[in-house]
């Protein structure tokens, strides 16, 4: 239980580093380990439905919805961050038909932040950061997906994470890898975490299991869906 008018608790129960979420794995921590294992398998059902929604979209459609998404996030940012100057702020290189916010991050450059992508350079650790800019030198890193070529790290203030689904509690479905959820567990200071991603994700809910680690707050082209403030 928390004191009154503290902030929810950003676990869904106890924290733990989760392996690759796959339809056999289940949390040590979870009641019912069954349950675990049908969550997994739903989740995998919907991230397949959300992903091949998304991928429908043009190319013009999904830049019209980074747009209004950004606009949305610069709402926040003067909300919660009104100078950014020196922040530590992570995006993302957009795959899977994610949205392109790389133009909202170097505006944020241009006022004097700091910007950095996620690498995974251990499979199934935390996700370091390396800083970025635009036109820095890149290289292929897990997946295939580009990052800094750079072996220098920094520690993020403020983090986007792209969200395959979300509900109205704070929860993001991502990729099923469970690295951002194994990075904001042990961020030392906390990571301010943003999930961006389509209003057409939403769902009921996505079964919190322990593992689970709920977004600070959780952005779409619809504006502000979730803030834990």
């Amino acid at each position: 239980m928390t004191a009154k008018g503290s902030p929810p608790p950003r676990f869904a129960s106890p924290p733990c580093l989760a392996g690759e979420i796959a339809p056999d794995y289940f949390d040590p921590l979870a009641v019912d380990p069954q349950q675990a294992v049908d969550v997994a398998r739903w989740r995998k059902s919907e991230r397949v439905a959300r992903l091949e929604a998304r991928a429908a979209l043009s190319v013009a459609d999904r830049h019209a919805l980074a747009v209004e998404v950004a606009t949305h996030l610069d709402a926040l940012m003067s909300r919660m961050f009104p100078d950014c100057r020196g922040l530590v702020i992570s995006g993302y290189w957009p795959i899977k038909s994610e949205l392109d916010l790389r133009p909202w991050m170097i505006g944020l450059a241009e006022k004097g932040a700091r910007l950095a992508l996620p690498v995974v350079e251990t499979p199934k650790a935390p996700l370091v950061f390396r800083p970025w800019s635009s036109g820095a030198a890149m290289e292929r890193g897990h997946w295939n997906i580009p990052v800094p070529a750079t072996r220098e790290t920094v520690q993020p203030d403020i983090a986007l994470a792209p969200l395959v689904g979300w509900d109205k509690e704070g929860y993001r479905l991502g990729y099923g890898g469970g690295y951002f959820d194994r990075t904001l567990a042990v961020a030392t200071p906390q990571i301010f975490a943003i999930g961006v991603g389509l209003q057409s994700a939403q769902l009921a809910t996505i079964f919190p299991q322990p593992h689970d680690i709920r977004l600070d707050a959780i952005v779409t082209e619809a504006g502000l869906q979730w803030s834990a403030d």
